[in-house]
């Protein structure tokens, strides 16, 4: 305890630290060159981490051995089946006599990207010929309406959004930041009234109908950086209330979009000025008026950590041998597993997880990322690929998994960061070519395709 007790002080100093590096995601019209990507981060100054869950499917596959993973000379383009949102079991029905929750039909693999005001068909094209379904794209909603009630779409995300859906992949909107005349005290942390959001999304769903397939309300919003400076478990009751008004005004106009909860970061901190545990956000959520959560979202958001433990460790039974941040079940991948007892223990087994962020760091130069420095480039890619396979193996639960991140690496580098943590998490090397995750991860969703075929 008195070492947990260290690495829980130590996280709190880094943090604001760490908060202070990152830049904002998304440039103005007039920026040409692309600018540093924030709002998906990560926060691993503060995470605890578990094993990935996937896609919640009747069936699931064998694990796959790591083996025979190595690295491909070239790009491959290997043609992979698109994700379609149909539910494989009877479920009750909800907005638009679609099923409730809404659910895929086999686990899906996505991948986090950042497309605005930069190159998108060099990434496009390596996350599609890897084999992911799905591109999570975060947009910040201060940089979409103003003055209230104007929308300022602009001709960046419209092409955002075509060319997207030109490469056959399926779409994630991650929405963070209000407007300050939104938000708690001119903040860009949670809106304070509910509507405000709503009237957002159902204007997105409507602009972009048949071109967004799920919305996921908020980003890590157990984090002070996230939620305008400050954070409590009353947020977490506040922000069911944003949820529900937002699923039902996403449903009035398009019932086919998934709609999916903002996920808390895996942390054991509880500082109002920082974060509040994971654990006890997601309490007060599922508590919130006797778990009305349950009608109001088609998937939960978990974004597992893992720092620099292998996927199948955990705290106390199975720890790793890595050099700290492993006395505390959310620094490990598994801890997905604690948010699903929880699940469990208020009546929410009949909702599916969506693991919306998860990865893990390799050389950097961040404060508070520093386990990234154990990790080599091959141990990301056996990590990653054995996060897939434990999901996929063990997690019925988990209807899908998104991996941080495809090309941040190019971006970073760009503006002069080569060693930023964001870059580190990367797949990909600042000259775009492949880092050996890129072709672990290709010759794994292969593999998994054709068992399920």
């Amino acid at each position: 305890m008195a070492s947990f007790t260290r690495v829980v002080l130590i996280t709190i100093c880094v943090t604001s630290l760490a908060f202070s590096l990152l830049t904002a995601c998304v440039a103005t019209p007039v920026v040409v060159t692309a600018p540093l990507p924030d709002g998906a981060v990560p926060t691993a100054a503060i995470w605890s981490q578990a094993p990935l869950p996937k896609q919640v499917t009747p069936e699931r596959m064998p694990v796959f051995s790591r083996a025979n993973v190595t690295p491909s000379p070239t790009l491959q383009s290997i043609p992979t089946p698109l994700p379609t949102p149909i539910p494989p079991t009877l479920q009750p029905f909800g907005p638009g006599g679609m099923p409730h929750p809404l659910r895929v039909r086999r686990l899906q693999f996505g991948v986090h990207a950042h497309l605005f005001w930069t190159d998108r068909a060099t990434p496009l094209r390596l996350a599609k010929d890897a084999g992911f379904g799905w591109i999570r794209q975060q947009i910040h909603w201060k940089d979409q309406e103003g003055p209230p009630g104007f929308y300022a779409w602009g001709a960046e995300l419209d092409a955002l959004i075509a060319d997207v859906n030109a490469r056959g992949l399926n779409l994630m909107i991650s929405i963070v930041r209000s407007p300050h005349f939104y938000g708690r005290s001119g903040s860009d942390g949670l809106p304070e009234n509910p509507e405000t959001l709503g009237n957002f999304v159902a204007a997105l769903a409507q602009r972009y109908k048949g071109r967004i397939h799920a919305i996921q309300i908020w980003n890590e919003q157990n984090l002070a950086y996230e939620n305008g400076g400050y954070v409590s478990t009353d947020d977490a009751r506040h922000y069911v209330e944003i949820l529900k008004v937002a699923y039902q005004r996403i449903k009035d106009v398009d019932p086919t979009i998934i709609v999916v909860s903002g996920a808390p970061a895996s942390t054991a901190v509880d500082s109002p000025g920082v974060a509040i545990s994971d654990i006890r956000y997601y309490s007060a959520m599922f508590a919130y008026e006797n778990g009305i959560i349950r009608n109001y979202v088609d998937a939960l958001g978990v974004h597992p950590g893992g720092s620099a433990n292998p996927p199948e460790t955990f705290w106390p039974d199975a720890p790793s041998q890595a050099q700290g941040w492993t006395e505390h079940p959310t620094f490990y991948f598994r801890n997905v597993e604690r948010i699903r007892r929880l699940m469990e223990e208020y009546g929410l087994a009949d909702i599916p997880i969506w693991i919306t962020e998860f990865g893990w760091a390799t050389r950097n130069t961040t404060p508070g990322f520093e386990f990234g420095n154990q990790v080599s480039y091959e141990q990301q890619a056996r990590y990653i690929v054995g996060a897939m396979e434990w999901t996929a193996a063990r997690y019925p639960w988990v209807d899908a998994m998104f991996l941080w991140n495809l090309n941040f690496a190019p971006l970073r580098a760009r503006n002069g960061e080569p060693w930023h943590e964001q870059a580190s998490f990367s797949i990909i090397n600042a000259d775009y070519t492949p880092r050996p995750a890129y072709w672990a991860i290709q010759q794994y969703i292969v593999q998994y395709n054709a068992r399920r075929e």
